[in-house]
């Protein structure tokens, strides 16, 4: 990014992302436990380049692999200075991946991605379906296979939240998200 923001902020937003968005349309059922727990990390990246980037990824995997599921079930890489290119980000995931097999961590901790500008493949970049991915910051999510596994299981029907998610933003379209985000004024 071209200016500084604080972590304040970059914190703030990323909050409120995960309240409104993540929660609160319930675009990940599995998120509100966590959060009400206190057991999803947010960590600022300082990275400016994608070699940076890396090191602070890999610190953060061992991190994670290391802490106690009941203190810190998953934790958010939050990197506003770096990857800011949707096809720049989504080319590094390759690299978190190698990240995890480098640390042996394979088969324990997985990465998802948040981007401002995320595009799935075959949507145009204005595609409110394009959204259930879409966070204040580009966003490298740690989470743990187990939680992942266990979370699943508890659900009614796993296979269907893409698409249910999916529903959801078309009929909220983009105005309705961007009034998500809007300040409220008393």
């Amino acid at each position: 990014m071209s200016e500084e923001i604080s972590d304040l902020i970059i914190l703030t937003e990323t909050r409120k992302w995960l309240e409104k968005a993540v929660i609160g349309l319930n675009l990940c059922p599995f998120a509100k436990a966590a959060y009400l727990q206190n057991q999803i990390r947010m960590k600022i990246s300082t990275a400016t380049s994608p070699e940076s980037l890396l090191e602070d990824l890999m610190v953060e995997m061992q991190f994670l692999a290391d802490t106690e599921p009941a203190k810190i079930d998953t934790s958010l890489l939050i990197h506003p200075s770096v990857l800011t290119n949707f096809f720049d980000f989504n080319d590094f995931l390759g690299v978190a991946e190698q990240a995890l097999l480098e640390l042996k961590l394979e088969g324990i901790l997985q990465v998802a991605s948040f981007h401002p500008d995320y595009q799935f493949a075959d949507t145009a970049p204005d595609d409110i379906t394009n959204f259930t991915n879409r966070s204040p910051y580009p966003i490298l999510h740690l989470l743990r296979e187990t939680s992942v596994g266990n979370a699943v299981d508890s659900h009614p029907d796993p296979e269907s939240i893409p698409e249910k998610n999916m529903e959801i933003l078309r009929k909220l379209g983009i105005s309705g998200w961007k009034k998500l985000f809007q300040k409220q004024i008393h």
